[in-house]
């Protein structure tokens, strides 16, 4: 199965080998850290793991790099003495850590998944536990990590059922893999049982709820967004439609809806936060064709300001900077659920008290958006024209905003402490595996 997996592996990484390529130059960056992908990595970060006990924890990409910010800190608070080295996937996501991220916690970019790469890989870092956030399931790391006696952690696991069917379908690869996890840890008892049917130890499941609480009430990257409006001469009581996370198609569509609105609401004001910055710019191209007015957040960095005024859409091409503008959005779309399918996360804005909108495509919370909808806490719509519609009744109804927002705030702060809950299952089980772990006192629970 292994031989079989290396083969098919390597076809694979010859055939996408351009797409691939072409990929990481559109993003940027890609050179710096590029040799790490192959398990080579320079004196720097030897050194700084040298005689240290390494707790390698990984995120794919942005997304994932903000749960793993939060669980970081808890992670330094609870296990100081532990050195950790965060990885990413993505270009866009190693950019975060290292804006984002203390310098003492050592930044690599995650290793293809080719035998001879991993085992140079983790030979080098050679980790005394290993944590993934999400299903990030690459069989070659897992097998080695495995027959090095590394127990491995997989974090805010979530298995739709269709994941579930493909995993239980190629049972013969990943049945052993799941198994071998020290724990998991999940957000729902739903998870819990797909997460046992496609291997994992009833052991080793743990529901403990879901990260991406925590993490949405967490501090954000300051910014002054108000000021950067003004900066385009869009007053201070304005109100502002913010497309969030949109995709391919749907800043279109919320071009077309300000246009509808705009007679009734004079003031109205667009931003629009494309899930994958390298795409702002042909988006922007499609707004500006339906007679928008548009300025881009990287353009006004360089200086390049519009005249105040002449600016209707504002096109924010720069990553780690969405929840700064939710937090002066009066009505949130959330994207990749109307023209895509799957749904961005509807946690961030719900935090911070906004009234949210989303399509009818969000099946990556499948538990959380049920919750959200039971309590009219958020807002669902089956396309362009009835987004537009619920939009508009949003804007023209102060109080029906502020209890939608509210609704939503409550239930995100209920469901806060799975971060906490998280480090004790990772703590317990490095004890139990005789990991040297100096764990710090917790005041609050007195042990």
């Amino acid at each position: 199965m292994r031989t079989l997996y290396d083969i098919l592996l390597t076809v694979a990484l010859i055939l996408n080998a351009p797409f691939y390529l072409l990929k990481l130059w559109r993003r940027g960056n890609w050179k710096q850290g590029f040799r790490q992908r192959f398990g080579r990595f320079n004196s720097k970060v030897k050194q700084s793991i040298t005689n240290r006990h390494v707790m390698w924890i990984h995120a794919v990409s942005v997304g994932e790099v903000n749960l793993v910010i939060r669980l970081i800190e808890e992670i330094e608070r609870r296990l100081p003495n532990l050195k950790l080295v965060v990885s990413t996937t993505t270009t866009t996501g190693m950019g975060e850590l290292r804006k984002r991220v203390p310098g003492r916690i050592e930044k690599i970019y995650y290793p293809i998944d080719r035998r001879k790469w991993v085992q140079r890989s983790l030979g080098t870092i050679h980790p005394e536990a290993i944590v993934l956030v999400e299903a990030e399931i690459w069989p070659n790391f897992l097998w080695r990590a495995q027959q090095m006696g590394v127990p491995t952690f997989l974090v805010n696991a979530r298995i739709s059922d269709r994941s579930c069917r493909g995993y239980r379908r190629l049972g013969r690869l990943f049945r052993g893999l799941f198994g071998g996890f020290s724990r998991v840890c999940c957000a729902t008892e739903a998870d819990a049982r797909r997460l046992r049917e496609i291997g994992c130890r009833d052991d080793a499941v743990r529901v403990v709820g879901n990260l991406k609480y925590d993490t949405a009430v967490a501090g954000g990257k300051a910014l002054d967004t108000r000021a950067v409006l003004r900066e385009l001469g869009v007053p201070d009581d304005a109100p502002v439609l913010l497309g969030g996370s949109t995709h391919d198609g749907e800043e279109v569509v919320l071009a077309d809806t300000w246009l509808k609105l705009r007679d009734q609401f004079p003031k109205l004001f667009l931003i629009l936060v494309p899930r994958h910055h390298e795409r702002a710019r042909d988006a922007g191209r499609e707004v500006r064709a339906r007679g928008l007015r548009v300025a881009y957040r990287t353009d006004m960095d360089r200086g390049r300001i519009p005249e105040a005024g002449t600016t209707d859409c504002l096109m924010v091409n720069t990553t780690g900077e969405l929840k700064a503008f939710y937090e002066i959005a009066t009505v949130v779309f959330v994207g990749k659920s109307l023209t895509a399918h799957g749904g961005q996360n509807p946690i961030e804005p719900a935090a911070l008290g906004k009234a949210v909108v989303f399509g009818p495509n969000m099946e990556n919370f499948p538990a959380i958006v049920p919750e959200f909808l039971a309590e009219q806490a958020v807002r669902q719509v089956g396309s362009a024209d009835e987004l537009a519609k619920t939009i508009r009744e949003l804007l023209a109804d102060d109080r029906e905003r502020d209890a939608l927002g509210s609704r939503a705030r409550a239930i995100v702060e209920r469901n806060l402490g799975s971060i906490a809950r998280t480090v004790d299952v990772i703590a317990e089980r490095l004890k139990d595996e005789q990991i040297y772990v100096a764990e710090t006192k917790d005041p609050a629970s007195g042990s």
